[in-house]
C-alpha cells in the first residue's frame, strides 16, 4: 500500500525555496520610498527575480481596511505586513515593502519574521520633514501643522529612524534612480542579487 505524505505533514523549513528577501524601505511620507521602489523593482525583474510590492498604502486599502492610525493600529498594519512579506520571502520571492513603519519595535518584529525564511534588508530613507511638506502635492503636512490632522507621524506623531539598517539614503542628496541604483548595489554586495554582467 502507497503511504500518502501531504504537504501539511511536512514541516515548514523543509519547503522553504531559496533565494527569497524582503528588502524594507521605511521613512517619513513623502521621503520617496514608493519611488524608489518602483525604479529597484523593474531592475530586479531583469534579473530575473520574482518581484511583490507591498506598498503601505495599498495595504491599508485592502489587508487593513478599517484601520486607523493610533500606535496599535498601526503596529497592527506592519505586523501584517511583516508577516506576509515573510510567506512572499519563503517561497524565494523579491519582496519590496515600502511603508513609514515608525516605530523601531514593531519593524523588528517584521525582520525577526523575514529572517525566519531569507534575508531582512532595511533601507532608511531619510528626508527632513520640511523637505517633505514641500514635496507633498496632497497638502497633508500643511493641515497637520495647522493641526486639521492629529497624528501625523513627524509633526505630532514620532517617527523612530532605523538604528542600523542596511543601507541609508538621503534623498534630499541623491536623485531617485542614483538611490534605486545604490539599493541594487547594495543587495548585490550582500549577495542576494547578481551582478548585471552575469544576470
Amino acid at each position: 500500500m502507497t503511504e500518502h505524505i501531504y504537504a501539511h505533514e511536512h514541516p515548514e523549513s523543509e519547503r522553504r525555496r531559496e533565494g527569497g528577501f524582503t528588502l524594507w524601505f521605511t521613512g517619513l511620507s513623502g521621503a520617496g520610498k514608493t519611488t524608489i521602489a518602483h525604479l529597484v523593482g523593474p531592475e530586479l525583474d531583469r534579473r530575473g527575480l520574482v518581484v511583490e510590492y507591498l506598498d503601505g498604502d495599498t495595504v491599508r486599502t485592502r489587508l487593513s481596511k478599517g484601520l486607523g492610525f493610533s500606535k496599535e493600529d498601526r503596529d497592527t498594519n506592519i505586523e501584517r505586513i511583516g508577516w506576509v512579506a515573510s510567506r512572499l520571502t519563503r517561497q524565494g520571492g523579491a519582496v519590496i515593502a515600502a511603508a513609514i513603519s515608525p516605530y523601531e519595535e514593531t519593524r523588528q518584529k517584521a525582520r525577526a519574521m523575514v529572517e525566519e525564511w531569507g534575508a531582512f534588508v532595511e533601507v532608511y530613507i531619510a528626508a527632513s520633514v520640511e523637505e517633505c511638506a514641500r514635496r507633498d502635492v496632497k497638502g497633508l503636512y500643511e493641515k497637520a501643522f495647522r493641526g486639521e490632522i492629529k497624528g501625523f507621524t513627524g509633526v505630532d506623531d514620532p517617527y523612530e529612524p532605523p538604528i542600523d539598517p542596511e543601507l541609508v539614503l538621503d534623498t534630499e542628496a541623491h536623485e531617485p534612480e542614483e538611490s534605486a541604483q545604490l539599493v541594487v548595489a547594495k543587495l548585490e554586495e550582500l549577495g542576494l542579487v547578481r551582478s548585471a554582467v552575469n544576470a
